[in-house]
Protein backbone atom coordinates (compact mmCIF):
# COMPACT_ATOMS: atom_id res chain seq x y z
CA UNK A 1 0.00 0.00 0.00
CA UNK A 2 2.79 2.37 0.91
CA UNK A 3 4.40 1.61 -2.42
CA UNK A 4 1.29 2.72 -4.32
CA UNK A 5 1.02 5.92 -2.30
CA UNK A 6 4.64 6.86 -2.93
CA UNK A 7 4.26 6.09 -6.64
CA UNK A 8 1.13 8.31 -6.87
CA UNK A 9 2.83 11.24 -5.12
CA UNK A 10 5.83 11.03 -7.42
CA UNK A 11 3.57 10.93 -10.49
CA UNK A 12 1.68 14.02 -9.30
CA UNK A 13 4.93 15.93 -8.69
CA UNK A 14 6.22 14.97 -12.14
CA UNK A 15 3.00 16.08 -13.81
CA UNK A 16 3.09 19.42 -11.98
CA UNK A 17 6.68 19.99 -13.04
CA UNK A 18 5.83 19.17 -16.63
CA UNK A 19 2.98 21.68 -16.75
CA UNK A 20 5.13 24.30 -15.06
CA UNK A 21 7.86 23.78 -17.62
CA UNK A 22 5.59 24.29 -20.60
CA UNK A 23 3.77 27.36 -19.28
CA UNK A 24 4.78 30.68 -20.88
CA UNK A 25 4.09 34.18 -19.63
CA UNK A 26 2.87 36.69 -22.20
CA UNK A 27 2.30 40.44 -21.84
CA UNK A 28 0.52 42.25 -24.64
CA UNK A 29 1.70 45.86 -25.02
CA UNK A 30 -1.16 48.17 -25.98
CA UNK A 31 -0.11 51.51 -27.47
CA UNK A 32 -1.97 54.47 -26.00
CA UNK A 33 -3.11 56.75 -28.82
CA UNK A 34 -2.94 60.46 -28.08
CA UNK A 35 -6.35 62.10 -28.50
CA UNK A 36 -6.74 64.48 -31.45
CA UNK A 37 -7.36 68.04 -30.30
CA UNK A 38 -9.52 68.73 -33.37
CA UNK A 39 -13.00 67.30 -32.91
CA UNK A 40 -15.12 65.83 -35.69
CA UNK A 41 -17.85 68.31 -34.75
CA UNK A 42 -17.16 71.59 -32.98
CA UNK A 43 -18.20 75.21 -32.63
CA UNK A 44 -15.47 77.87 -32.72
CA UNK A 45 -15.36 81.48 -31.56
CA UNK A 46 -12.68 83.66 -33.21
CA UNK A 47 -11.22 86.88 -31.80
CA UNK A 48 -8.84 88.42 -34.32
CA UNK A 49 -6.89 91.42 -35.46
CA UNK A 50 -7.00 92.37 -39.13
CA UNK A 51 -4.70 94.13 -41.57
CA UNK A 52 -6.17 95.32 -44.87
CA UNK A 53 -3.81 96.01 -47.78
CA UNK A 54 -5.48 97.79 -50.69
CA UNK A 55 -4.16 97.94 -54.22
CA UNK A 56 -7.06 99.38 -56.21
CA UNK A 57 -7.21 99.50 -59.99
CA UNK A 58 -3.58 100.62 -60.05
CA UNK A 59 -0.78 100.95 -57.56
CA UNK A 60 0.94 98.59 -55.16
CA UNK A 61 -0.25 96.72 -52.06
CA UNK A 62 2.60 97.96 -49.89
CA UNK A 63 3.96 101.17 -51.48
CA UNK A 64 1.94 104.40 -51.03
CA UNK A 65 0.65 105.81 -54.29
CA UNK A 66 1.27 109.58 -54.33
CA UNK A 67 0.61 110.18 -58.02
CA UNK A 68 -3.01 109.03 -58.43
CA UNK A 69 -6.34 109.12 -56.71
CA UNK A 70 -6.01 105.60 -55.34
CA UNK A 71 -6.00 104.61 -51.67
CA UNK A 72 -3.26 102.07 -52.31
CA UNK A 73 -0.11 101.34 -50.38
CA UNK A 74 -1.16 102.32 -46.84
CA UNK A 75 -2.65 99.48 -44.78
CA UNK A 76 -5.73 99.81 -42.62
CA UNK A 77 -5.92 98.03 -39.27
CA UNK A 78 -8.79 96.69 -37.20
CA UNK A 79 -10.27 93.51 -35.80
CA UNK A 80 -13.39 91.44 -35.45
CA UNK A 81 -15.35 88.44 -34.19
CA UNK A 82 -16.22 85.21 -35.96
CA UNK A 83 -18.20 82.02 -35.37
CA UNK A 84 -17.46 78.73 -37.16
CA UNK A 85 -19.28 75.40 -37.10
CA UNK A 86 -17.58 72.18 -38.20
CA UNK A 87 -20.22 69.57 -38.99
CA UNK A 88 -17.46 67.12 -39.89
CA UNK A 89 -13.74 66.96 -39.19
CA UNK A 90 -12.64 68.45 -42.49
CA UNK A 91 -15.44 70.85 -43.49
CA UNK A 92 -17.00 73.82 -41.73
CA UNK A 93 -18.93 77.04 -42.26
CA UNK A 94 -18.18 80.42 -40.70
CA UNK A 95 -19.41 83.99 -40.47
CA UNK A 96 -17.51 87.02 -39.18
CA UNK A 97 -17.93 90.72 -38.57
CA UNK A 98 -14.95 93.06 -38.67
CA UNK A 99 -14.14 96.76 -38.78
CA UNK A 100 -10.94 98.40 -39.99
CA UNK A 101 -9.68 101.81 -40.99
CA UNK A 102 -6.78 104.22 -41.10
CA UNK A 103 -6.09 107.81 -40.12
CA UNK A 104 -5.49 110.68 -42.51
CA UNK A 105 -1.85 110.99 -43.56
CA UNK A 106 -2.00 114.67 -44.48
CA UNK A 107 -4.00 117.87 -44.35
CA UNK A 108 -6.77 116.54 -46.53
CA UNK A 109 -6.11 119.06 -49.28
CA UNK A 110 -3.84 117.20 -51.68
CA UNK A 111 -4.02 113.56 -52.76
CA UNK A 112 -7.15 111.54 -52.10
CA UNK A 113 -4.92 108.70 -50.94
CA UNK A 114 -4.01 110.73 -47.85
CA UNK A 115 -7.53 110.53 -46.45
CA UNK A 116 -8.55 108.22 -43.64
CA UNK A 117 -11.59 105.95 -43.70
CA UNK A 118 -13.50 103.37 -41.69
CA UNK A 119 -15.03 100.23 -43.20
CA UNK A 120 -17.29 97.52 -41.81
CA UNK A 121 -17.15 94.06 -43.31
CA UNK A 122 -19.45 91.02 -43.07
CA UNK A 123 -17.94 87.80 -44.42
CA UNK A 124 -19.11 84.23 -44.94
CA UNK A 125 -16.60 81.37 -45.24
CA UNK A 126 -16.49 77.78 -46.41
CA UNK A 127 -13.58 76.24 -44.49
CA UNK A 128 -11.69 73.14 -45.64
CA UNK A 129 -9.11 71.97 -43.11
CA UNK A 130 -6.74 69.02 -42.73
CA UNK A 131 -5.85 68.35 -39.07
CA UNK A 132 -2.39 66.91 -38.39
CA UNK A 133 -3.15 65.55 -34.93
CA UNK A 134 0.40 64.53 -34.01
CA UNK A 135 1.55 68.14 -34.44
CA UNK A 136 -1.64 69.86 -33.21
CA UNK A 137 -1.73 71.74 -36.53
CA UNK A 138 -4.50 72.25 -39.07
CA UNK A 139 -3.81 74.00 -42.40
CA UNK A 140 -7.01 75.23 -44.01
CA UNK A 141 -8.47 76.87 -47.11
CA UNK A 142 -11.06 79.67 -47.16
CA UNK A 143 -13.59 80.35 -49.92
CA UNK A 144 -16.51 82.74 -49.62
CA UNK A 145 -17.82 86.24 -49.99
CA UNK A 146 -19.36 89.16 -48.21
CA UNK A 147 -19.93 92.89 -48.20
CA UNK A 148 -18.11 96.05 -47.15
CA UNK A 149 -19.77 99.30 -46.20
CA UNK A 150 -18.70 102.60 -44.68
CA UNK A 151 -17.20 105.96 -45.58
CA UNK A 152 -14.65 106.49 -48.35
CA UNK A 153 -13.11 109.71 -49.74
CA UNK A 154 -15.47 111.46 -52.13
CA UNK A 155 -13.63 111.56 -55.45
CA UNK A 156 -16.47 113.59 -56.96
CA UNK A 157 -14.97 116.68 -55.35
CA UNK A 158 -11.47 115.89 -56.57
CA UNK A 159 -10.12 118.53 -58.96
CA UNK A 160 -6.56 119.04 -60.23
CA UNK A 161 -4.86 117.27 -57.36
CA UNK A 162 -7.03 118.76 -54.61
CA UNK A 163 -10.32 117.95 -52.97
CA UNK A 164 -12.73 120.87 -53.12
CA UNK A 165 -15.52 121.61 -50.71
CA UNK A 166 -15.94 121.36 -46.97
CA UNK A 167 -14.76 118.48 -44.82
CA UNK A 168 -18.27 117.02 -44.82
CA UNK A 169 -18.17 116.71 -48.61
CA UNK A 170 -14.89 114.84 -48.67
CA UNK A 171 -16.50 111.51 -47.72
CA UNK A 172 -19.39 109.46 -49.00
CA UNK A 173 -21.04 106.23 -47.90
CA UNK A 174 -20.20 103.24 -50.04
CA UNK A 175 -21.12 99.55 -49.96
CA UNK A 176 -20.37 96.65 -52.26
CA UNK A 177 -20.03 92.88 -52.37
CA UNK A 178 -16.93 90.77 -52.92
CA UNK A 179 -15.66 87.23 -53.20
CA UNK A 180 -12.51 85.87 -51.59
CA UNK A 181 -10.09 82.94 -51.52
CA UNK A 182 -7.29 82.28 -49.05
CA UNK A 183 -5.62 79.94 -46.63
CA UNK A 184 -4.19 79.75 -43.15
CA UNK A 185 -2.86 77.65 -40.30
CA UNK A 186 -4.17 76.88 -36.82
CA UNK A 187 -2.15 75.59 -33.87
CA UNK A 188 -4.27 73.98 -31.16
CA UNK A 189 -2.73 74.66 -27.74
CA UNK A 190 -5.40 72.64 -25.93
CA UNK A 191 -8.62 71.02 -27.03
CA UNK A 192 -10.40 74.32 -26.43
CA UNK A 193 -7.83 77.00 -27.33
CA UNK A 194 -6.03 77.60 -30.62
CA UNK A 195 -3.94 80.26 -32.35
CA UNK A 196 -4.52 81.01 -36.03
CA UNK A 197 -3.38 83.21 -38.87
CA UNK A 198 -4.58 83.43 -42.47
CA UNK A 199 -4.26 85.51 -45.62
CA UNK A 200 -6.96 86.00 -48.23
CA UNK A 201 -7.46 87.89 -51.47
CA UNK A 202 -10.66 89.88 -52.05
CA UNK A 203 -11.94 90.53 -55.55
CA UNK A 204 -14.90 92.38 -57.03
CA UNK A 205 -16.14 93.55 -60.41
CA UNK A 206 -17.10 96.82 -58.79
CA UNK A 207 -14.51 99.56 -59.02
CA UNK A 208 -13.93 100.65 -55.45
CA UNK A 209 -12.46 99.74 -52.14
CA UNK A 210 -13.23 96.04 -52.38
CA UNK A 211 -11.35 95.72 -55.65
CA UNK A 212 -7.92 94.10 -55.20
CA UNK A 213 -7.45 93.75 -51.46
CA UNK A 214 -5.39 91.40 -49.34
CA UNK A 215 -6.44 90.80 -45.75
CA UNK A 216 -4.37 89.26 -42.98
CA UNK A 217 -6.09 87.89 -39.88
CA UNK A 218 -4.37 86.73 -36.68
CA UNK A 219 -5.98 85.77 -33.42
CA UNK A 220 -7.23 83.33 -30.80
CA UNK A 221 -9.77 80.57 -31.43
CA UNK A 222 -11.95 79.00 -28.75
CA UNK A 223 -13.37 75.58 -29.66
CA UNK A 224 -16.27 73.79 -27.96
Amino acid sequence: MKKYIITGVMAAVAATSAFAGTATASKEVVAVEEPCLFRDQEIQLDLFGLGDFYKGNSGNFFIPNTTSRQLSGRPAWGGGLGVNYFFMKYVGLGIEQSVFGRNSAGTGSTDIGNYGYTRWQTTGNLILRYPICSWNLAPYLLVGGGAQYGNVPNSAGYTSGTLSGTTGQRYRMSGQGFGHVGGGLEYRVTENIGLFSDLRYLFSNVSGLANNQMQWRYGVRFAF
